[in-house]
């Protein structure tokens, strides 16, 4: 008899709150890091309705526009328009930035880790970005209403959206999707079931279309199911990084340590350890050990190397889990500076910026790393550098 269970994942698009907060919080980590890419960063952000308040720890040389550089951030997500809650143009920006701590300056001078905390990476075959199927499907749903609102203002769609995937799972593997929910923003002269069709026809259908595979029955829909979603973003909710952190991985797929990603320096072991975990068991998979595996590296503060390195495959291995760890273990380097080093966390060719003038005035604009990660998940997109598999090679017998 086969084993059914049903699991579920949400993601949320770029002009949700909680997202909104968390980009605010990258973009100012790329422009920092642009400056100064030693910088020690830690940068959290709350935006409400017609105000952002920035505040954390921050040690540079050298000097960013922050509150330019939000308000930049908040008008490319969508919101530049009263009507909508919020106009970066015009908003309330409030900074309480201070330098970090020196007791903990102490331990991360000499190579240790920012803080301490356990971190987990995953990765399975039933994906071509070795990604669980519903955060998968999940994402592509949120990316696509963003393309679609960009690409059609005259649609009537807003920032804001909510995405939630079911899926069957048979004996651990995916099997077939079962429901699909979107809720998405829209102008308040959209009726429901104007916003259904279009929903539908430009957003979940295009997406499906590329999941067919697992398209084999009747999905159950849900789109804006209270009936009206006129009043979202930071008008209808307060935003707070490192609010989505399930969101961020892998959608509830996989054990989660607790510490959030955005507005973090790589010696932040939360951020950085999280990548190198996914990253690993990336490499372990495509090496072919496992089809299913989950990293879990765990840091003591000021400490370089973890004080455990744990390997689970879920009955999947190909050869015994302690020949696998022992692969890992030559590997890689999973101090702070070696994941910065081996992911290139730090390098330069991710952050710059180009002086340009606008309306009159000079402007710095700064080329965007991490605030691609805090829109649709920080696993998947082949261009993360943690996503490479070239690594893999290391750990093949």
């Amino acid at each position: 008899m086969s084993l059914t269970h049903i699991y579920t994942s949400e993601s949320v698009g770029e002009g949700h709150p909680d997202k909104l907060a968390d980009q605010i919080s990258d973009s100012l980590l790329d422009a920092i890091l642009a400056e100064d890419n030693q910088a020690r960063v830690a940068i959290e952000t709350l935006v409400t309705h017609g105000l952002c308040v920035i505040a954390g720890e921050l040690t540079m040389d050298g000097y960013v526009p922050m509150a330019d550089i939000v308000r930049r951030t908040i008008n490319e997500v969508g919101y530049n328009d009263t009507d909508l809650g919020m106009d970066g143009r015009t908003c309330g920006v409030m900074l309480a930035v201070q330098e970090q701590s020196p007791d903990i300056a102490m331990g991360v001078d000499t190579g240790g880790a920012g803080d301490q905390g356990m971190m987990f990476g995953y990765a399975t075959t039933e994906t071509p970005e070795l990604m669980p199927l519903p955060i998968s499907v999940a994402h592509a749903l949120s990316r696509r209403a963003a393309e679609v609102r960009r690409k059609h203002p005259s649609l009537g769609l807003r920032p804001d959206m909510k995405a939630q995937v079911s899926v069957i799972y048979e004996d651990g593997f995916a099997e077939r999707i079962q429901t699909v929910v979107v809720s998405q923003q829209h102008a308040p002269h959209l009726t429901q079931k104007a916003v259904e069709e279009i929903v539908q026809e430009h957003i979940i259908k295009p997406v499906l279309a590329e999941y067919s595979d697992y398209n084999k029955q009747e999905i159950i829909y849900h789109i804006n199911p209270t009936g009206r979603f006129v009043q979202g973003g930071p008008w209808g909710d307060t935003g707070l990084t490192g609010r989505k952190i399930i969101v961020d991985t892998y959608g509830g797929l996989c054990s989660h340590g607790g510490g959030a990603f955005s507005g973090k320096d790589p010696t932040k072991v939360d951020r950085s350890a999280a990548y190198m975990a996914r990253h690993v068991a990336k490499c372990v998979v495509a090496a072919g050990l496992a089809e299913r595996c989950v990293i879990t590296l765990a840091y003591a503060i000021g400490v370089a190397q973890p004080v455990s390195v744990n390997v689970e495959t879920y009955g999947t291995e190909k050869v015994p889990h302690a020949e696998i760890r022992t692969r890992i273990m030559n590997a890689f380097d999973m101090s702070p500076a070696g994941i910065a080093k081996h992911l290139g966390l730090r390098d330069a060719s991710h952050f710059g910026y180009e002086d340009v003038t606008e309306e009159g005035r000079q402007v710095r604009l700064y080329k965007p790393f991490y605030r691609e990660t805090a829109k649709n998940g920080h696993f998947g997109p082949a261009h993360f550098p943690w996503e490479s598999t070239e690594a893999a090679d290391k750990l093949r017998g």
